[in-house]
């Protein structure tokens, strides 16, 4: 037997008073960060927000451009969301990162594609991973740099991208390793030969110093070659 209709009232509803705020929030964060699964993303985002901890919401919404790889799923935007979140403790779980990384709809293969590049284990070393996930976005290693300043700066959208050059020897050390093409030596030099540019910007370095030089620089040995 159907239950009888049942007739309300303005007055008899009560809602929630932070219930406007927080569907006004949820709606924002899903715009801006365009999840491919709304349902699975819910998840996420309010399992986070429940317990306190970083959202799975892009700053901005992000335009699709020709450096924003469809086939992977990875951008600029989603990889910092995972540095916000993974960041604080230096490492994480593979577990945590696989609940993060599904969190934000990305594809399952990409992960283990990169775990298995970085040798990770049941522990990872977060700025390890960070640097492939860069690697993943700019193909090559000073287009990967160029993309890791772009993430962990403190600098507007647009602005010189700094970070300190400690984290960006770390990372550009690290990726260099991994090619296996950069010899020790060259790692050296190339960051020697960088420092009196850091030390006139008080121990940062922005994507001016490595990157355009080394466009131009990739330019003239190609003019060379076809002389």
């Amino acid at each position: 037997m159907p239950l009888p209709d049942t007739l309300y009232c303005a007055q008899q509803i009560n809602i929630p008073p932070k219930l406007p705020d927080i569907l006004k929030n949820f709606t924002k964060a899903a715009i801006r960060t365009q999840p491919k699964d709304l349902l699975q993303w819910c998840s996420a985002y309010f399992n986070a927000l429940a317990k306190g901890e970083c959202l799975p919401v892009k700053e901005r919404l992000e335009m699709n451009v020709a450096t924003q790889k469809t086939d992977t799923g990875l951008t600029p935007g989603l990889l910092k969301i995972l540095h916000k979140q993974l960041s604080p403790r230096q490492t994480c779980s593979k577990r945590e990162l696989q609940t993060k990384w599904k969190g934000l709809c990305l594809p399952m293969e990409q992960l283990e594609n990169l775990l298995s590049l970085g040798s990770f284990h049941s522990e990872i070393a977060w700025m390890e991973f960070f640097a492939l996930g860069c690697s993943a976005l700019g193909g090559t290693l000073m287009s990967s740099l160029k993309y890791a300043c772009e993430i962990l700066t403190n600098d507007e959208e647009g602005g010189p991208a700094r970070i300190p050059f400690e984290t960006f020897a770390q990372l550009y050390t690290y990726l260099a390793h991994l090619d296996g093409d950069v010899s020790q030596d060259h790692i050296e030099n190339f960051l020697h030969s960088l420092q009196p540019q850091v030390n006139t910007q008080n121990g940062m370095i922005q994507v001016s110093n490595f990157y355009a030089g080394r466009m131009f620089e990739k330019v003239r040995q190609k003019a060379m070659k076809t002389k």
